[in-house]
């Protein structure tokens, strides 16, 4: 699909945020219920309407067409548009804001992003609060060697989650000037703070404030200007998994409580940790494109069901020296599972564990039915790393115990599953760069790890530099 440029009406505004997911949204948001200030807000790739994928249809082709940028993780909404829309409602779940503002204030702003989705159509109904099953859900998971992090849900469904995005795009509409189609190449800087931006056609737009809020697929160029620009670094673990699928039945005895079990484990191979993300009760798995690679992901619906669920099993890996770039680490691991697989591997858990080669034959045999249609039976272990793979088996060895039946022979693996958010530039407790007016807020920015906090930070930005345009 292709779409004209939207054309820039001016060539000077108050503030310029650039990319259109929830950190960058919730930023125009706080702006325009603040003042009346000049914003423009860019985004690279499509207005929410013209964001269509094949391969998240109800019969999905597949992903063939190769659209770039990617309309799962690009466009109005950010890669939160197609997701399932997982409101989590906790400090300590979606990110790092608690080191820059404390937890109290991080629950405050949870709270107040929360109302903000409710105002716009987010569902009522909140999963997780029935403390005394969860509690008995927390010490049967200790006796397993596991941690459970309980955290309220609301959930949008991906059915849902656009209309609320929606609803949001029609209230910023008129109050901020919104660009899609529109890729901003550089930062600019003058004298220290700054000046606006460079777009890819090489034209200049002036600005007093930059709120940069790029999201997963922006994380890369992100690094690269924060070099350009002689800005400190440091990386956070980076996350690579597989998603894992079972039979919902399985997971029910934590789903119907909890809705998403976030667990974390030491591997006991290697004492990583490893934790569970992204669970999709009843849901379905999906891939997603981050530039020249294939990812897997999950999501589910509000009113259409599966049969199975499905969840991410994340090892976090933090690297010191004397290699320092976790993304191309990410990239790489993906790229070999593309290579493999044409683009995502999958292999039933017994396979893997003596040693074989899932073939369409076994994969058949299964009596877990694959909810992502073309991905490719194969072998894990040649994409892989050894330590990565032991400690996600490791903690499906633990998981057995807490629900049996996750650990079986025909439990699916897709591969392979990277986390983009592994590079933090140094901030402020309002987000601020050492740049002066120069904000970096969201997933992108490596502060972030889900919807919730990403729209938080945009909120802390918008806040501090409303703060500073009123001086």
């Amino acid at each position: 699909m292709t779409s004209r440029k939207q054309k820039i009406s001016k060539s000077s505004y108050d503030i310029i945020i650039v990319g259109a997911g929830p950190a960058g949204i919730f930023a125009a948001l706080e702006l325009i219920r603040r003042d009346n200030w000049s914003v423009l807000l860019l985004e690279k790739g499509l207005d929410l309407g013209k964001r269509q994928c094949p391969a998240r249809d109800e019969h999905p082709v597949g992903c063939e067409i190769g659209c770039r940028p990617c309309n799962i993780t690009c466009g109005w909404g950010g890669s939160g548009a197609f997701s399932d829309g997982k409101l989590t409602l906790s400090p300590e779940v979606g990110g790092w804001l608690s080191q820059y503002v404390g937890t109290e204030e991080l629950e405050r702003l949870i709270a107040y992003v929360d109302g903000i989705y409710v105002e716009y159509g987010a569902p009522q109904q909140v999963h997780g609060t029935d403390h005394g099953r969860i509690e008995a859900i927390r010490q049967q998971a200790m006796q397993d060697g596991l941690r459970l992090v309980d955290a309220p849900i609301r959930h949008m469904g991906t059915d849902r989650c656009p209309a609320v995005l929606q609803a949001m795009r029609n209230d910023i509409n008129g109050r901020v000037e919104v660009a899609t189609r529109t890729t901003v190449s550089r930062i600019l800087v003058e004298d220290g703070r700054a000046a606006g931006v460079e777009l890819q056609d090489g034209t200049a737009v002036r600005s007093r404030v930059v709120i940069v809020a790029p999201g997963r697929e922006g994380s890369s160029w992100l690094v690269d200007e924060a070099a350009e620009l002689g800005l400190e670094m440091t990386n956070n673990a980076v996350d690579i998994g597989l998603r894992v699928e079972v039979p919902a039945i399985v997971m029910e005895p934590l789903t119907d409580i909890l809705y998403e079990s976030k667990l974390l484990y030491f591997s006991k191979s290697f004492e990583d940790e490893v934790r569970t993300f992204c669970m999709n009760p009843y849901g379905f798995v999906s891939k997603e494109a981050y530039g020249d690679v294939i990812t897997v992901n999950g999501h589910s619906y509000s009113d259409r069901r599966s049969e199975n669920t499905n969840f991410a099993l994340l090892v976090s890996t933090r690297f010191t020296e004397p290699f320092k770039e976790p993304i191309t680490y990410g990239r790489s691991i993906a790229r070999l599972a593309n290579l493999l697989g044409k683009d995502i591997l999958i292999q039933r858990l017994g396979d893997l564990q003596i040693g074989q080669r899932t073939t369409e034959e076994r994969l058949e045999r299964s009596t877990v039915e694959p909810t992502l249609k073309g991905s490719t039976p194969g072998d894990l272990s040649f994409v892989m790393p050894y330590r990565h793979l032991r400690d996600i088996m490791d903690m499906l060895e633990a998981m057995d115990k807490l629900v049996p039946g996750v650990n079986s022979r025909d439990t699916l693996l897709y591969g392979v599953e990277v986390k983009f958010y592994s590079a933090r530039l140094e901030l402020s407790s309002e987000l601020e760069t050492k740049i002066e007016n120069l904000y970096a807020v969201g997933d992108g920015a490596g502060v972030t790890r889900g919807l919730v906090q990403a729209s938080a930070s945009g909120v802390i930005a918008a806040r501090a530099a409303a703060e500073k345009m009123t001086d």
